[in-house]
């Protein structure tokens, strides 16, 4: 990512003077008010959002909600009115369901222009003042310190001890230490060390910059624009439902107006036919599907929130289950976005030190076994000298641990507190000698009783150089050259594991000396080394193996340096061969990269529009791709992606309102949860859809034989009505909260293509189907044969009936498409028997309130009828499931 001018290759004084600014005197006000005219204020472009009414109209343009609505204008044109209400009031309730999703609007750019801090101080007409950050303009100069949230891209023309860090916008998890030093022009954004961007933080020193650009012209607002203008895509099912809905509409049609077509050729009242037509239509399509879609769905995220991931939007589960990949960051997702001291090392022996992040919970080790460190005199030397020579504080913050200052001091303040060392208001900082680019190091003088004592730390090589003396076992020795090299191997070793490596050292002095760097900081005694690590979180080698078992690849993609990222890999046990850098990267064409995805590899110094361009690639080789971030960088990324996972507790809201999952712990297993139960859901939603599919089929098997027999009409449109939306409907939603079935996470995720009705599907539909439809015929004609003048209404009560008791027993059928019901259990899902014992008794309801037997046309039926139907209804239970059991004891 570049300028469209490269401010940070200029020379300040070329910079000044293209500005036409004044590092002394800053910006007139007059000029500054006519630059906000000419650049426009220093503010985010607002997303123009669609207006309420049409989110609503959009619920409406599903194919099976537009079936239904001209099947409710039918029914209102031929008097049907209860009919009319029923699926009226069914697409409004699935509407407003919609709606209340939808309308949590994307707000990633109103959430992108509340980051920018509303305060910064500047130099205008020779004056420093604090003014609102919109009104910043280009060429004015700005003043920053400690705990400031740089307003606008900067060019430093001032630095003093200036870090920055920029984890939220490069990925890189250590901050960045700043200088005024002109850069090259292919310098990467995370190394443009003369450069401090907008929306990222100061966590030590002051400095002063110019602003080159505001707005939506910084790196903030460019990603800003790429979040906006990444389209939302439609996920795999709801492409899946809306090819369903086409066919069943075709289907439907067709139908209605073959039997009408053949009822009338053979005879029958033209309008009897229309009405069995429109009976047909109503069975063909399953009215209750899209309610029956959404509340498994909404059910869904309350069973996500129980895995740590809060869901945006009702489809986000579903596609998380069929994910193919997980593109993930490193900085805050694999690991904790906290540096930790894990090794000390000491001439008198190496010591882990447990616990992570800056909570100061933890012990100290050696082989594994913990140690009594207050004892431990070199350990607590060391640790009392890191604790003094530091900036950083660490407190604790409601339930969490904060950090003020630069993360990798407040690490050396934590390993201090672990031991129970703190901060000593007795002793009095006399001088001190900060840490910068050149010098490498820091040191802090402290008066001590009748002494002074020099507390040093800074890069081991600096370090080992001005040091003549060592510490061990509590002695101070001389610094012989067997030492230096055991000291050399120690701390090549860290950085070779990955670890940020520095030395602490101290010296004593007598009062009188001469406070100057030279003077103080030479004849050290070298105390030790402490190795640094951002740590994973404890739990991603298991979800990392659990990935894999599941046949989904793992793609690392960071911000962070190539020899950082591999470490990491290798330590959770992600399998990497080699890091492709952003510069690497740009000289592949797409093909190229289509390639290199399908290797062991890893992206570092990744930019956002890297991340874009490799989710884009993989979603044309038609991988479900997964995207998890927290930071600015990744929100663009994180919409395009099929599916968007941002960390809840250390992710920015801008990659959270661009995600589609947020995770409440930052933790990447809870990602593989999820994943578990997206598969779930979605095993669920194709079983149910089967099963009212297999319900439905039945309904116009009877209806259309019956027509081809010459007979009249075996079911009337409200009574499929009253199956399709009420009992169906119920036992739908029931089967939606089946349990996960085992094994689950040890498939490979579904093929993109894979349609709702398979092979084996629709084959199960058509056996089960025919088996409805056939039996409830049989019911109907054996029930009019009684009595052939006055039993038409218990004849189709019967049927009526008799079908839905049917549908009961194979919806037990449908509970796993795999295992017989026996293995997984009778009642391990009491919902779906709770459902079929109240959809019976709503259908005793039916039969015997008089109020409903006038609506939907029944009549009373005795105890002997009861059990006729249920006799019949058994055997498509028994068969199937015998059928089941006698296929999975093969496979077994």
């Amino acid at each position: 990512m570049k300028n469209s001018v490269q401010w940070q290759t200029k020379d300040i004084n070329d910079l000044l003077s293209a500005l036409n600014s004044d590092i002394q005197t800053g910006l007139s006000e007059e000029e500054a008010k006519h630059r906000v005219e000419v650049y426009g204020p220093n503010e985010l472009v607002r997303i123009e959002k669609s207006p309420w009414y049409q989110v609503f109209l959009r619920q409406f343009t599903n194919v099976l909600i537009l079936i239904l609505i001209v099947a409710a204008a039918i029914s209102l044109a031929i008097g049907e009115l209860g009919d009319a209400v029923t699926i009226l009031v069914i697409i409004v309730l699935n509407g407003i369901l919609g709606f209340v999703q939808e309308f949590k609007a994307e707000n990633a750019i109103e959430v992108l222009r509340k980051m920018l801090h509303p305060k910064c101080k500047v130099l205008r007409a020779s004056k420093e003042q604090i003014i609102d950050a919109k009104m910043l303009v280009p060429g004015d100069i700005v003043l920053l310190e400690i705990g400031d949230r740089v307003p606008a891209d900067l060019r430093l023309i001032q630095s003093f001890n200036l870090k920055v860090d920029e984890s939220s916008l490069t990925g890189e998890s250590a901050s960045v230490f700043k200088k005024v030093d002109t850069v090259d022009k292919d310098t990467p954004l995370s190394e443009q060390s003369d450069m401090a961007w907008m929306g990222t933080a100061v966590v030590n020193g002051r400095g002063t910059g110019i602003v080159v650009e505001t707005g939506m012209q910084t790196q903030f607002g460019k990603i800003a624009r790429m979040t906006q203008s990444v389209d939302t895509v439609k996920t795999p099912l709801q492409k899946k439902l809306a090819v369903l809905g086409k066919k069943l509409g075709i289907y439907s049609v067709a139908i209605s107006i073959l039997v009408a077509l053949i009822g009338w050729l053979l005879g029958k009242d033209l309008f009897e036919m229309f009405l069995t037509g429109v009976a047909l239509a109503v069975a063909v399509v399953p009215e209750g599907l899209p309610a029956v879609v959404t509340i498994t769905l909404a059910l869904g995220i309350k069973a996500m929130a129980k895995q740590k991931a809060l869901l945006r939007r009702l489809q986000a589960a579903e596609t998380l289950g069929a994910a193919t990949t997980i593109c993930t960051d490193k900085t805050g997702t694999l690991t904790q976005n906290q540096m930790t001291v894990k090794k000390i090392w000491l001439l008198s022996g190496e010591i882990e030190v447990t616990g992570s992040g800056y909570e100061p919970k933890g012990h100290f080790e050696v082989a594994g076994e913990k140690i009594d460190h207050k004892s431990h005199t070199d350990l607590m030397m060391l640790l009392k000298s890191a604790l003094i020579c530091n900036h950083a504080k660490v407190q604790k913050n409601n339930a969490d641990w904060e950090v003020i200052g630069e993360p990798t001091e407040a690490s050396l303040v934590v390993s201090a507190y672990k031991a129970g060392l703190y901060d000593d208001e007795n002793d009095t900082r006399v001088s001190e000698f900060s840490f910068n680019s050149s010098r490498k190091r820091m040191s802090v003088i402290v008066h001590e009783k009748d002494t002074l004592t020099a507390y040093v730390k800074g890069a081991p090589e600096v370090i080992l150089e001005r040091s003549t003396q060592v510490f061990k076992d509590g002695k101070v020795l001389p610094l012989e050259e067997s030492y230096k090299k055991e000291i050399e191997s120690a701390y090549k070793k860290m950085a070779t594991n990955g670890l940020r490596t520095l030395a602490i050292a101290f010296r004593r002095l007598p009062v009188d000396t001469t406070l100057l760097e030279e003077s103080v900081e030479n004849s050290l005694v070298l105390l030790g080394f402490v190795g640094i690590i951002d740590p994973p979180h404890e739990e991603v080698p298991e979800a990392i193996h659990m990935a894999k078992t599941a046949g989904i690849d793992i793609i690392m993609i960071t911000g962070d340096n190539a020899d950082t990222a591999l470490s990491i890999a290798h330590t959770i046990g992600l399998e990497v061969d080699r890091a492709i850098t952003s510069s690497e990267l740009s000289q592949m064409d797409n093909d190229t990269l289509g390639t290199v995805l399908q290797e062991k590899v890893l992206f570092a110094r990744a930019r956002p529009e890297d991340k874009l361009r490799i989710v884009n690639t993989l979603k044309a080789r038609d991988e479900v791709v997964a995207m998890t971030g927290d930071g600015v960088n990744d929100a663009p990324a994180l919409k395009e992606a099929d599916i968007g996972i941002a960390m809840g507790k250390k992710g920015t809201d801008v990659a959270k309102s661009a995600s589609d999952i947020v995770l409440v712990d930052d933790n990447f297993a809870s990602i593989i949860n999820a994943v578990k139960e997206g598969r779930r859901e979605y095993d669920n939603i194709k079983k149910f859809v089967q099963y009212l599919m297999a319900s439905n089929s039945g309904e116009v098997i009877v209806i259309f034989l019956n027509i081809l027999l010459g007979g009249p009409l075996v079911l009337i449109p409200v009574q499929i009505l009253w199956m399709n939306l009420i009992t169906d409907g119920m036992t739908a939603i029931a089967l939606g909260v089946e349990p996960a079935e085992k094994g689950i996470m040890k498939r490979p995720p579904r093929e993109v293509d894979e349609p709702i009705l398979d092979r084996g599907g629709t084959i199960m539909i058509a056996v089960l189907g025919t088996y409805v439809g056939l039996v409830t015929l049989w019911l109907f004609h054996y029930y009019l044969a009684k009595d052939p003048q006055n039993g038409m209404v218990l004849a189709q009560t019967i049927a009526f009936t008799g079908i839905i008791i049917l549908e009961k027993m194979i919806v037990l059928n449908f509970r796993s498409l795999r295992e017989p019901i026996n293995v997984i259990g009778f009642f391990t899902n009491k919902w779906l028997l709770l459902a079929i014992a109240l959809t019976l008794g709503l259908q005793a309801c039916a039969v015997y309130v008089p109020f409903l037997q006038s609506a939907l046309h029944t009549t009373a039926m005795s105890w002997e009828d009861w059990g006729i139907i249920v006799l019949v209804s058994l055997p498509i239970f028994i068969l199937t499931e015998l059928y089941k059991w006698i296929r999975w004891t093969k496979w077994k």
